[in-house]
């Protein structure tokens, strides 16, 4: 009898286990103190945006914790196919196989700036031109009405949502890039390598936007959220959060709905970006 109670209560605490990974995976994190913790992760032009919105939030509620983790796009929409964060942070639409999988929500709009180091006498380019550029065929800042210096060329890494949407803009493909480009991890990480090389070029999202560097007009269009709006300026993308029904929480359904609410969207003009409405 002692043994059957034994293997009973082992079987007992097996079964517990199992219920609590499982229930790890699909609900919210909740800690002994009752605080429930929010698991984010994803595109680095959409983290500034959600630690703002997170800080606000978290304010508002205080039993709510809010972790996020910058690791691009790509990884974002994986991370919320597979349940290892509830929201996945996304700047570029869904491929048809990821729709397929995970719902998309729009939470604002983003243009994509093309700058400069704040010493470059160049300050508008051409599509044409921004695309001869990055693949090789303009590679002297004279070709351009600048100095003659050689273009020292600054790209993101391979799954970037701002890597393809400027793509997508520019129209060029992933395998044309020009050999020699410095590849730079974040949005945060381009920026700076422009501000410190005078002959760079880059791309960042227009929050990274400030007096370190200096974005270019594109076709004569001045990177603004006014132009993005009107469809004026060509290098524009949504901002995304990446949910899947098998995980998404009441908890984490909730910040989105704020995101999108009017008191969200108010965060989302306040930082530069391109409200939903």
């Amino acid at each position: 009898m002692k043994r059957k109670k034994i293997k009973l209560l082992a079987g007992a605490m097996i079964i517990a286990m199992i219920g609590a990974v499982f229930t790890g995976c699909g609900n919210n994190s909740t800690s002994n103190d009752g605080t429930v913790t929010i698991t984010v992760s994803g595109s680095t032009s959409v983290g500034p945006l959600m630690e703002k919105i997170a800080e606000k939030y978290e304010e508002e509620n205080s039993n709510i914790s809010i972790e996020i983790n910058q690791t691009g796009s790509s990884a974002g929409i994986k991370d919320a196919m597979d349940g290892i964060s509830q929201i996945g942070m996304s700047s570029r639409d869904l491929k048809d196989e990821e729709a397929a999988k995970v719902k998309a929500t729009v939470l604002a709009y983003d243009g994509v700036a093309v700058i400069t180091n704040t010493g470059n006498s160049v300050k508008e380019l051409t599509i044409g031109q921004i695309r001869d550029i990055f693949t090789g065929k303009i590679t002297n800042w004279s070709e351009v009405g600048g100095s003659n210096a050689p273009i020292v060329v600054v790209s993101r890494e391979a799954g970037s949502g701002t890597r393809t949407a400027f793509e997508e803009g520019v129209e060029y493909s992933e395998e044309e890039l020009v050999k020699d480009a410095i590849i730079s991890k974040g949005n945060g990480d381009v920026k700076t390598t422009v501000s410190t090389n005078e002959n760079a070029i880059g791309f960042v999202s227009f929050e990274y936007v400030d007096d370190a560097i200096s974005s270019i007009n594109v076709n004569g269009i001045e990177p603004t959220a006014a132009n993005v709006k009107a469809g004026s300026y060509a290098l524009s993308r949504p901002f995304l959060a990446v949910t899947n029904e098998q995980y998404i929480t009441e908890d984490s359904q909730k910040l989105i709905d704020y995101i999108t609410s009017e008191e969200g969207q108010q965060i989302v003009e306040d930082n530069k970006l391109i409200t939903i409405d």
